[in-house]
């Protein structure tokens, strides 16, 4: 089928593994968020050292972290329950996790900041009116952080999806691997990685695209009826 379903199938595989490492970070932004905003000093505490720890290592040494010590971990903890041999963890679960701490670093930032964006007197409002927390997340915080938040958040999830260029080195064969492959096997390098550069370039304006829609409906959805 040629190198063009080669292609496209390694570019699904960069959205997967970005995906999957966004959706980690978002997870891990929202608690760390949390414990900085209002949690208890020990895990405030935590979530300062985890984001000075991430933001200050190379992001290739934190895949060789999981792809390679993660698998010698694994295997020494299953070796205590009776398992012999190696336990291997795909490239693609390694680069996904190692690439979620990277971007749960980010995003911590991100939220925190759309969530101090909000007037301290609405939230005060809301609490004396008697609202749940719950009530106030979703009538308060979340339509006002959103906007805020989300061009943070497409950043974020640009810098994922560079990010997974480096999960190659597992051997996972996501666009950069494949595109080396093509490379060396046809000896038309120019060909195929400025095919990488469009690909990238694809992938990046059209999640770039849906951010800049979401963000523009949720700004739209804080507009007074009259002015929309």
């Amino acid at each position: 089928m040629g190198w063009g379903h080669a292609l496209f199938t390694a570019a699904t595989t960069t959205v997967a593994v970005s995906a999957c490492a966004f959706a980690l970070g978002l997870a891990i932004g929202t608690l760390c968020a949390w414990a900085k905003l209002s949690g208890p000093a020990p895990l405030r505490r935590l979530a300062e050292v985890y984001g000075v720890v991430l933001r200050g290592i190379p992001d290739l040494l934190v895949i060789y972290l999981f792809y390679f010590g993660g698998r010698q971990v694994a295997t020494t903890v299953a070796g205590l329950f009776g398992h012999h041999g190696p336990v291997e963890i795909s490239g693609f679960a390694a680069g996904a996790i190692a690439i979620g701490l990277i971007s749960g670093a980010g995003q911590t930032e991100v939220l925190r900041g759309a969530y101090q964006a909000i007037s301290p007197g609405t939230l005060e409002a809301a609490k004396v009116g008697g609202m749940t927390r719950w009530t106030m997340f979703r009538r308060i915080i979340a339509p006002q952080a959103l906007p805020t938040a989300l061009p943070g958040l497409n950043n974020q999830w640009q810098s994922a999806i560079k990010e997974s260029a480096l999960v190659s080195v597992t051997g996972l064969v996501e666009t950069m691997r494949e595109v080396g492959i093509a490379a060396g096997s046809t000896e038309l390098p120019f060909l195929f990685y400025a095919a990488g550069i469009v690909i990238y370039l694809i992938i990046t304006s059209l999640s770039g695209l849906v951010f800049r829609t979401a963000e523009w409906r949720a700004m739209r959805s804080q507009m007074p009826a009259r002015a929309r």
